[in-house]
């Protein structure tokens, strides 16, 4: 997915409005979502990956707004990132990643103050996991029911909950259930990318999907 511009910019156009002036992002990778944050106070970019951390400052070395940090929010240090002052946080298909998804969250909670949010995009249905998902070491596809039950154990507010890429469900599943994939098709995403998101995210932008094959969550922290 890393040449899907147009899909980034539908992320973008979703989530951005969402985000405070402060926004830790965690799980950068090398920077596709980070570079639209850069008009920001402050951008605190994290990942477990040293090379994708090492590469993410080298593209934006000349923004002074920027910080990168090898982190993980699995590990107790991480709360250590309080003092940068986040308002906001962003965390985009990393959770699912993660095996105790709840302590990460809750970690997260704990770093920026009451009535911030965190934001997350995740893989939707557990129904269509198959062979990508764990290839891709997933743990996990979520439900709406599984989300609210995350949320509520770390005393979030579910502020938004939204499905987006009704198309990508039905692509999803057929790469699952009937070819069989083990891996994600680059030529799939490339003809996904230019021809169907354009019109898809129009689309969805006014007449929200009632299933999709990602899950975009807005969670206020108390």
């Amino acid at each position: 997915m890393a040449h899907a511009k147009n899909y980034f910019a539908w992320q973008a156009r979703l989530i951005l409005p969402e985000l405070g002036q402060r926004v830790l992002e965690v799980g950068c990778g090398t920077g596709n979502f980070t570079q639209t944050l850069l008009d920001r106070e402050a951008v605190i970019a994290i990942d477990n990956e040293p090379a994708c951390v090492s590469r993410l400052a080298e593209r934006f070395a000349d923004r002074p707004n920027l910080q990168t940090r090898v982190a993980s929010p699995c590990e107790d240090s991480f709360r250590e990132l309080a003092h940068f002052r986040p308002d906001s946080i962003v965390c985009l298909n990393v959770l699912e990643h993660i095996e105790d998804d709840a302590g990460a969250l809750r970690n997260m909670a704990a770093i920026v103050p009451a009535g911030c949010v965190i934001v997350l995009l995740l893989p939707a249905f557990p129904a269509l996991y198959g062979p990508i998902d764990r290839n891709l070491e997933h743990f996990r596809r979520y439900s709406v029911v599984s989300l609210k039950c995350l949320a509520a154990g770390i005393n979030l507010t579910i502020e938004k909950l939204q499905y987006m890429n009704l198309i990508g469900f039905f692509g999803w599943w057929v790469n699952a259930r009937i070819l069989q994939r083990q891996a994600q098709s680059t030529s799939q995403i490339a003809v996904f990318d230019k021809w169907v998101v354009p019109l898809l995210s129009w689309l969805e932008s006014r007449f929200p999907p009632p299933f999709g094959q990602s899950l975009l969550a807005v969670l206020r922290t108390r």
